[in-house]
């Protein structure tokens, strides 16, 4: 831990190195190396015109020295690396938040060079008092934060807004990710029902639960409020076909489309951060919770066991565990009841459905409709 290996670090030659550059370094190596490294390294930079400041290795000291003893909070290690001027902010006030540094793509790359850019010309122009932020200054750093946030939500000169342009990379990737996870479900499910025997449609079963759906359907409040959000009948006509209708509803379980009516979006209720949410936005948000592969674990079982096999939160918690379809580790019993919390969802919508009866027990209906409900939850785009 020397000068040349600070510099190697950075990138940089040792008269350009920032305090962000050298706290990095320090931070690269084990505290008590860091430690003992220090006064050698502070002389070098003096040495080399570079200097820096005492608040800045005052803070130094001090903040390796907790590490060191075990005293340091994560927090603690981040605000310090942020007091050097030019480290943006791990989590603005509007709750931006970067990408982990092995985790950025290279939108929100090219955006993190640019702030650090950005913030290295404005303690250059001496907007930012890294030395006020070292001794903990309150106002230096609130002016900190609000130069920041500034920068995060203005347009750069090729229009841009940073903020911005970093969360629509990570919501692209996360919707990669949705979308490369939903088709090898989609490829698994369709292997295991290739084995099985495809049951005949009960068209008697079919046609009865179609008639109490559309009563549901037509009614106001819970399930029928929430069954509509799952197959997006936002107002719409509903389909003429038993078929078509069956299948939509009970592919949106899977994958809801969309949210109930904004009726009670009030600004009230949202600023209401300590208030419960209501039974329907509960229900969604666990269906929406599901992972693809918990889903294929309880179709692929309900199918292989076929009607009479008991469906309740119970039991699907445990045909997940010990599915030999997915590759899934629940072996504590916080995680079979997370499961089936979240299946304390589906099921009583099922029953709206006639894919299980009054006790809980797969239908003939489910066994022949739930295995195409999914499928085709995970083909449409």
């Amino acid at each position: 831990m020397d000068l040349d290996f600070v510099c190697v670090h950075a990138g940089r030659a040792a008269a350009e190195l920032t305090r962000r550059d050298v706290a990095r370094a320090l931070l690269a190596v084990p505290s008590g190396v860091a430690l003992v490294a220090l006064p050698d390294l502070r002389r070098a930079l003096m040495a080399a015109g570079n200097p820096l400041s005492p608040p800045f290795w005052e803070s130094a000291k001090t903040t390796l020295r907790a590490i060191e003893s075990g005293a340091a909070t994560v927090g603690d290690v981040q605000r310090w690396l942020e007091s050097t001027g030019t480290e943006p902010l791990l989590l603005t006030r509007s709750f931006f938040v970067w990408p982990e540094e092995d985790e950025r793509g290279p939108i929100s790359e090219e955006m993190f060079h640019a702030m650090v850019a950005y913030l290295e010309e404005r303690v250059a122009a001496g907007e930012i008092d890294p030395d006020a932020l070292a001794q903990g200054d309150e106002q230096a750093r609130e002016a900190y934060e609000e130069l920041q946030e500034r920068w995060l939500n203005s347009p750069m000169p090729d229009g841009r807004v940073p903020g911005m342009a970093v969360s629509d990379e990570q919501d692209e990737e996360l919707f990669a990710a949705w979308d490369e996870e939903e088709a090898f479900a989609l490829s698994e499910l369709r292997r295991i029902l290739a084995d099985l025997p495809d049951p005949e449609r009960p068209v008697g079963d079919l046609h009865a639960a179609c008639v109490r759906l559309r009563e549901v359907l037509s009614g106001p409040g819970y399930p029928g409020n929430v069954l509509r959000a799952c197959a997006g009948y936002d107002g719409a006509p509903l389909p003429d076909d038993d078929e078509e209708l069956w299948l939509t509803v009970t592919a949106g379980i899977a994958g809801p489309i969309s949210d109930l009516p904004d009726d009670d979006d009030t600004p009230e209720r949202f600023s209401d951060l300590e208030g419960e949410l209501s039974h329907e936005d509960a229900v969604l948000a666990s269906l929406c919770a599901i992972h693809h592969a918990d889903w294929l674990a309880v179709v692929a079982a309900l199918a292989r066991r076929g009607p009479g096999v008991l469906a309740s939160p119970e039991r699907i918690a445990r045909f997940i565990a010990e599915s030999e379809d997915i590759d899934v580790q629940m072996d504590e019993p916080d995680d079979l009841e997370a499961a089936e919390t979240l299946f304390s969802s589906v099921t009583p919508l099922w029953a709206c459905l006639g894919i299980v009866d009054k006790t809980e027990v797969l239908t003939p209906l489910g066994r022949w409709g739930l295995p195409r409900a999914l499928e085709r939850a995970w083909s449409e785009d």
